[in-house]
C-alpha cells in the first residue's frame, strides 16, 4: 500500500513538473511573439521603415533559380487554402473518430475557425498592400499578416500539440515535431521568396498565430477545468456532448 502511494505521488509530481514546463514554454513564446509584434507594427506602420523587408528581398534575390522557385512553390502550396481546407477537414475527421471524448474535436474546430476569422480581421484592420514586385504573378488580397504563415502555423501547430501529448516514443515525437516546424518555416520563407509577402508580414503571421494558439488553449483549458469542478460526476458526459 505504501509503495502504491509513493508511486502515485511520484507520478503526480512528474505530471505537475511537465505541466509547469509546458506553461513556461507557452508564456515564453507568448511574450517573445508579443514583443516582436510590437516592434514590427511600430516600425512598419508608425515609423514607415522597411529596412528589414528590403534586406531580406535583396538577400533572397541572389538565390533565385528555377529549381529553388519550384521548391518554394511546393511549400507555398502547403500554406494555401487549396491545401489547408481539405487538410483541416481530414484532421477534424481523424480527431472526431480517434477520441471518445469529443472535447478534443471541439477544441481543434474552435481554434481553427477562430484563427481564420482573426486572420481576415487583422488583414482588414492593417490594410497593407502586397509587394509590387512578385516573382511570378500578382496575388490578390492584403499583405499583413501573411495568411499562409498564420494558418500553416495553426494547422501544423495543432498537429504538433497532439504529437507532443500522444506519441510515447521520444525519437519519433521530436523527429515529427522538428519536421513540422521546418515545414512551417519554409511555408513562410516561400512567400517572401516569391515576393508576394514582406518578411515582416510572415513574422507577424507567425507571431499572431502563436499568440492566438496560446490564448485559445489556455481559455479552453479553463473552460474544461470549470466544467470539471461544476459537474465532477458527469464530466465524461459533458465532454461527449
Amino acid at each position: 500500500m505504501r509503495k502504491k502511494i509513493q508511486y502515485g505521488v511520484k507520478k503526480l509530481s512528474a505530471a505537475i513538473a511537465l505541466l509547469s514546463a509546458e506553461l513556461f514554454i507557452l508564456f515564453v513564446l507568448f511574450f517573445i511573439s508579443l514583443a516582436s509584434l510590437i516592434v514590427i507594427i511600430r516600425k512598419i506602420f508608425y515609423q514607415k521603415e522597411n529596412t528589414l523587408d528590403d534586406k531580406v528581398f535583396n538577400n533572397l534575390s541572389g538565390h533565385v533559380s528555377s529549381a529553388n522557385t519550384a521548391v518554394m512553390q511546393v511549400f507555398s502550396f502547403l500554406g494555401s487554402p487549396q491545401f489547408l481546407i481539405p487538410a483541416f477537414l481530414v484532421f477534424f475527421t481523424v480527431i472526431f473518430l480517434s477520441y471518445k471524448t469529443k472535447w478534443y474535436f471541439i477544441k481543434v474546430v474552435t481554434v481553427a475557425v477562430s484563427n481564420l476569422l482573426l486572420m481576415f480581421g487583422l488583414k482588414f484592420f492593417f490594410n497593407r498592400p502586397r509587394p509590387l514586385i512578385p516573382l511570378l504573378k500578382e496575388v490578390p488580397g492584403l499583405s499583413f499578416p501573411s495568411g499562409h504563415a498564420f494558418m500553416s502555423l495553426t494547422f501544423f501547430g495543432l498537429i504538433i500539440y497532439f504529437v507532443y501529448h500522444d506519441v510515447a516514443n521520444k525519437w519519433i515525437k521530436w523527429t515529427v515535431i522538428i519536421f513540422l516546424m521546418c515545414i512551417i518555416f519554409l511555408v513562410g520563407l516561400s512567400r517572401v521568396y516569391l515576393r508576394v509577402h514582406y518578411a515582416s508580414d510572415v513574422i507577424a503571421g507567425f507571431c499572431f498565430g502563436i499568440l492566438s494558439l496560446v490564448i485559445l488553449f489556455l481559455m479552453l483549458r479553463q473552460i474544461e477545468k470549470f466544467n470539471a469542478k461544476k459537474m465532477p460526476d458527469n464530466l465524461s458526459e459533458v465532454k461527449n456532448i
